[in-house]
């Protein structure tokens, strides 16, 4: 149980809130009632003081009127009829004291009640409060979190359905309560924003996919213009920047397509076929060579081009920082796929292990050591796993993709 969250608290408020209440209420009852039972045990006290009075008063003297005493009054004689008797014990009794002029003088006359009724009222009163506050407010507690309970629910439906949005289905909505009260208000408020997010976030893409697909012509074109030229070493670099531009515009239109969603074309693919072909036909460099490991049968369900791309991508990645061997293996784990692939190189340092996926990203000595990437190969490679329901991840033994494998017919 999470102590901070706000259904505990809240809980914990209108309990302890409940609970100062209600103690406060009893005491004030408790006290209320003593000082009633025992004015009532004194005014008895007094009526019977009042009553012996008119035997004892001389005639057209009128009495004093009794005055109750304190419960705890230690002068309080309970005498017998042979005039030996002992002193109450303070507290049990209500006296009062009346003073009755007689022939020989005054004569002070003491009236008495008991106060065993007064003491069972109350004892029976706390034999109810005792048990029954800690009663009521485990009930207060219980109806709390209940209540807060249900008050939240759409509220974790909203986190969940948040949660679970990506940027690949922008489109989805959270739930809205039918309750007209503040967490309907913030569902609403939330639709709203992913509404500007999603008319945002398409914007870019139809950008991205636009200025990808326009750039293509005018570059090919340039291409062929640099290639029919008279060599020279101008022409070379002008051509070695045309090929970066063109890779870089081919890069940005497919990630267009893969952040648009489009659906894969549904087929089973070699994954061992294709990671054997794409990696013999990458770019390495001179020094640099390949070992295979690939296991028969490694079938999966997805698009040829873009695995192919993604293998691509990855020992591109490999073969730039290796020192002279990259390693490719493919093969069969439970019910799913690896592809992996491994160099000699420097490797990637723990801390940079997920940024080398982020877009554009490209670590200070892939910058010393290459000029030509533009930190994009990663991110597509990453992107095209995740499309095909698999992970690619970066470790010790180098780059790593899983990919879920068809069930057998």
């Amino acid at each position: 149980m999470n102590l901070s969250s706000v259904r505990v608290r809240a809980t914990a408020a209108a309990t302890l809130i409940v609970a100062l209440a209600l103690g406060t209420a009893a005491i004030a009852l408790v006290t209320v009632l003593r000082g009633s039972l025992e004015g009532s045990a004194g005014m008895e006290a007094a009526r019977k003081a009042a009553a012996v009075a008119p035997a004892l008063t001389v005639e057209a003297v009128p009495a004093l009127p009794a005055e109750p005493l304190t419960v705890a009054d230690p002068d309080v004689w309970v005498g017998g009829e042979d005039s030996l008797g002992t002193w109450a014990p303070a507290g049990e009794y209500a006296v009062a004291r009346l003073q009755v002029p007689t022939a020989d003088g005054d004569t002070t006359v003491w009236g008495r009640a008991s106060l065993e009724g007064a003491e069972q009222a109350l004892a029976t009163l706390n034999g109810v409060l005792l048990p029954g506050l800690p009663a009521l407010l485990a009930v207060v507690a219980g109806m709390t979190w209940f209540a807060v309970g249900r008050v939240l629910r759409p509220v974790a439906a909203i986190r969940a359905k948040l949660a679970h949005i990506t940027a690949r289905d922008l489109y989805e909505r959270v739930p809205v309560p039918r309750s007209r009260d503040e967490v309907a208000a913030l569902a609403v408020t939330v639709n709203g924003t992913l509404d500007r997010l999603e008319t945002s976030v398409e914007t870019h893409k139809r950008f991205v996919a636009d200025a990808a697909h326009e750039l293509r012509s005018p570059i090919a074109t340039l291409r062929a213009r640099l290639e029919l030229a008279e060599p020279s070493e101008l022409t070379a670099e002008a051509l070695a920047d045309v090929d970066r531009i063109q890779t870089l515009a081919a890069d940005l239109l497919l990630l267009a397509r893969l952040d648009a969603g489009e659906p894969l074309p549904a087929a089973d693919v070699d994954l061992g076929q294709v990671a054997v072909e794409e990696a013999l036909r990458a770019r390495r460099r001179p020094g640099v060579e390949l070992d295979l490991e690939i296991e028969p049968d490694v079938v999966i369900s997805g698009s040829p081009g873009h695995l192919a791309r993604l293998v691509t991508n990855l020992v591109d990645n490999a073969a730039r920082h290796a020192g002279s061997r990259v390693r490719v293996s493919v093969r069969a784990d439970g019910g799913g796929a690896v592809l992996q692939v491994r160099d000699d190189g420097p490797g990637i340092p723990a801390e940079h292990r997920e940024a080398v996926f982020a877009r554009f990203t490209r670590l200070d000595e892939a910058r010393a050591r290459d000029a030509g990437g533009a930190g994009l190969g990663l991110a597509i490679a990453r992107d095209i796993a995740t499309l095909h329901g698999g992970t690619l991840t970066a470790g010790v033994d180098g780059l790593t993709a899983r990919f879920p494998r068809p069930p057998r017919s």
